[in-house]
């Protein structure tokens, strides 16, 4: 056996291949890959984080998201105001119009939500929470595709715009 480890040994040597210098050089690369990994991570919180395709993607139906609304927005017949000589009718249009104005009210957010979307995909950071700098997840944005936040971070502002009087940062740091 001392004869066999010598030869390998001197194989070894010769060839200038170790098995363990073998082992640690891959270990080595692996580290590397991962560390490269890493700091595109990181940069990627910051910049792009999806395809080109899936960007393409999230800004057509972002863009038809944005017509459609902008096509919303623009018809106010229903907030004009309509004197009428029956107190019941003056009640029931009142009541039409404070609907219509909420429904004008909610898609003007919604519409600056989506130019805010793609706004970011221009700016390549579509796809990063505003607040945490995490990447959102796919599901959420398939589902939102205009949102700002992750899922934690709106459910915590969610409950801070209801009227819980912590700040959004003390509920973010509690939740985390």
């Amino acid at each position: 056996m001392i004869s066999r480890d010598r030869t390998e040994t001197e194989k070894e040597k010769a060839t200038g291949h170790n098995k363990n210098r073998t082992v640690g050089v891959r270990r080595d690369l692996e580290l590397e890959r991962q560390r490269i990994w890493k700091a595109n991570k990181k940069e990627n919180k910051k910049g792009q984080i999806m395809t080109k395709s899936e960007l393409n993607k999230f800004r057509n139906i972002l863009e038809a998201k944005q017509a459609e609304l902008e096509h919303l927005v623009r018809n106010r017949d229903g907030i004009a105001i309509e004197k009428s000589p029956d107190a019941l009718d003056e009640v029931q249009h009142a009541a039409e119009r404070e609907l219509a104005i909420r429904n004008l009210d909610r898609e003007s957010n919604l519409l600056r939500n989506v130019r805010a979307a793609l706004r970011r995909i221009e700016e390549g950071s579509f796809g990063v929470c505003l607040h945490c700098e995490e990447d959102i997840s796919p599901k959420r944005l398939a589902a939102v595709p205009w949102t700002a936040f992750c899922i934690q971070c709106q459910e915590v502002a969610d409950r801070n715009q209801s009227g819980d009087s912590e700040t959004f940062d003390e509920l973010q740091l509690s939740a985390a």
